[in-house]
């Protein structure tokens, strides 16, 4: 039997909106993953401490606020730092082409989702990136 895949869905800094991740934690859920929501205005070393406790194969990061190139960064660097590099980072929300580029080709993000997005396609990308034996 195969394991669940789990992913740890957080909204860092000070953006209070979240009806988006909870749409897509809801969504990975459904799709029989196992799902942490951290809740509103996260640290990113909450997050990282977050993720290596509930021992997870993704972090998807919610971010609206416009501090993509701040936060992304942060989290990617501080789970190296903690020897949990092999844990894949994805990013979802507002965050503009060039910026999109410039995460994914520092190695930040594996992948950012843009509103419009769908829950198959998230999910679907997640169970290509992640191995499960």
């Amino acid at each position: 039997m195969q394991r669940k895949i789990r992913v740890l869905v957080a909204k860092p800094g000070l953006d209070g909106h979240d009806r988006g991740a909870r749409v897509v934690a809801r969504g990975l859920r459904d799709a029989g993953m196992e799902v942490v929501y951290t809740g509103l205005h996260q640290t990113p070393e909450q997050i990282v401490e977050a993720a290596i406790q509930e021992d997870v194969d993704v972090v998807g990061l919610s971010i609206l606020s416009g501090a993509h190139m701040t936060l992304v960064p942060r989290v990617k660097e501080l789970l190296k730092e903690n020897g949990a590099e092999d844990i894949v980072v994805m990013a979802g929300g507002t965050i503009p082409e060039d910026d999109i580029k410039a995460l994914k080709e520092g190695g930040y993000a594996q992948e950012i989702f843009t509103p419009g997005t769908t829950i198959e396609e998230i999910v679907e990308w997640i169970q290509s990136v992640v191995k499960t034996a």
